[in-house]
């Protein structure tokens, strides 16, 4: 409590230093005048795009509390979001979602840099984003590993070399697999048996789910296609038109011998899905699994022996964000790095990328089951406050580095994007 307590301190010290400094620049006049009543009539306000990943009201009401301002949370899906974001760039200050919208957003210049001298702690942040790797033995993963685009350059160009400012804020991410009802398909060994194959196996025909994005569901079926021996792909986050072409001929064949049953489009869809016995096996999100667990449904997240997909959360800057806007924007990004943020996340089975600070928030037990890969010594409870693990569960695919350093491919915008949007709607509609 000691250490949440200083943190906490600390945290609020160096807000109210920042606010300070933002009213008496822009005013001119001193806090200690009888100008501040002024302000009190309206709190600065941001306007946040995103999806309802991270743009939970539980979030908005804590950074409201702790920052003294309005949020606007505006959630779409991922394809509305990144469409909006890219051609309205004045319609929102920050944007939030992932890193495979990055290329997109900086081609149509909605996105602006950030100084990374301006993020209060950037040297907290671990090496999955800075460089690609938590461990040197770690896989980097194919397609658009986020290091691979975060660093600003001079030229125009996002790159892996050092700079001084950055495309988005690293914060929350994750690795993506399916999920399963041991119910219905006896459990795997993960690393060993569990495989993205499973998804095309015949017995489990008619009971299916895929998740309807295109740069995320296409390279679900990807790797459930390389791993049945379907075909091989030369490299997998960059697939060439030929490669999609055989792909899709593989996956309409299934579809019309009536495979899948469905494709969700939201979290609580797949949930859904699941609960209601449509399919026993699915593309799956972390939450889905800790809905679905909470309703004491045994639904195991895989983790494949050929690797996870994996996706890692971007926050950015509008183009159009100035001014008092612009400073209270990099107050939000700080906040979430602050540590309770990490800690709420955490409990839906996500990562920030500076860890080490969300720790004090996290029980002993939450902190050991969800970073360190260990058997949970009391029950733990999701963010809904339903119980989401059971006393002696352990996190299927093991501790934060073990599945970090297990990314086959990550969530990607190909060179052949626009030919496999085509590809996929085809598919969905046929």
């Amino acid at each position: 409590m000691g250490a949440w307590s200083a943190l906490q301190r600390n945290f609020d010290k160096t807000r109210r230093q920042h606010i300070k400094s933002i009213l008496t620049a822009s005013l001119g006049l001193s806090l200690a005048s009888a100008a501040p009543y002024v302000w009190s009539k309206k709190k600065l306000s941001l306007r946040i795009l995103g999806t309802h990943v991270t743009l939970q009201e539980a979030i908005r009401q804590q950074a409201m509390q702790d920052l003294g301002i309005e949020l606007e949370f505006e959630a779409k899906g991922s394809a509305a979001v990144l469409q909006k974001a890219s051609t309205q760039p004045s319609s929102f200050d920050l944007y939030e979602q992932w890193s495979d919208s990055i290329n997109l957003l900086w081609a149509a210049k909605a996105i602006q840099p950030i100084d990374i001298k301006r993020i209060q702690y950037w040297d907290e942040i671990n090496g999955l984003t800075k460089n690609g790797r938590l461990t040197p033995q770690s896989k980097i993963g194919a397609g658009d590993a986020p290091y691979k685009l975060l660093y600003a350059q001079k030229n125009g160009a996002l790159s892996q070399t050092d700079s001084s400012q950055i495309s988005f804020l690293p914060y929350v991410h994750n690795v993506d697999s399916f999920g399963y009802n041991t119910e219905q398909i006896p459990k795997g060994v993960p690393y060993v048996t569990e495989s993205w194959g499973w998804l095309f196996d015949k017995k489990y025909r008619g009971k299916v789910g895929i998740v309807n994005t295109p740069t995320i569901g296409l390279f679900d079926m990807a790797l459930a296609a390389q791993a049945s021996g379907l075909m091989r792909f030369a490299d997998i986050g960059s697939m060439t038109k030929t490669e999609l072409d055989q792909l899709f001929d593989i996956l309409l064949a299934l579809k019309f011998d009536g495979h899948f049953n469905g494709f969700w489009n939201s979290v609580p869809e797949s949930v859904e899905f699941m609960a209601n016995g449509r399919v026993i096996i699915e593309s799956m999100f972390s939450p889905a699994v800790s809905a679905l667990n909470g309703r004491n449904i045994p639904v195991v997240f895989a983790a494949p022996k050929e690797g996870y997909r994996g996706w890692h959360g971007v926050m950015c800057l509008s183009a159009a964000t100035q001014g008092l806007t612009k400073d209270t924007a990099y107050e939000y990004m700080n906040w979430w790095l602050s540590g309770w943020p990490g800690a709420f996340i955490a409990r839906q089975g996500y990562y920030i990328s500076n860890p080490q600070r969300s720790k004090p928030y996290l029980t002993e037990t939450e902190w050991n089951y969800w970073y360190m890969g260990q058997a949970a010594n009391a029950e733990l409870q999701g963010p809904d406050g339903k119980i989401s693990v059971h006393r002696g569960d352990t996190r299927t695919g093991g501790s934060y580095l073990k599945r970090m350093s297990n990314v086959v491919v990550w969530n990607t915008v190909m060179p052949t994007y626009e030919y496999s949007l085509q590809k996929w709607y085809e598919f969905i509609s046929a």
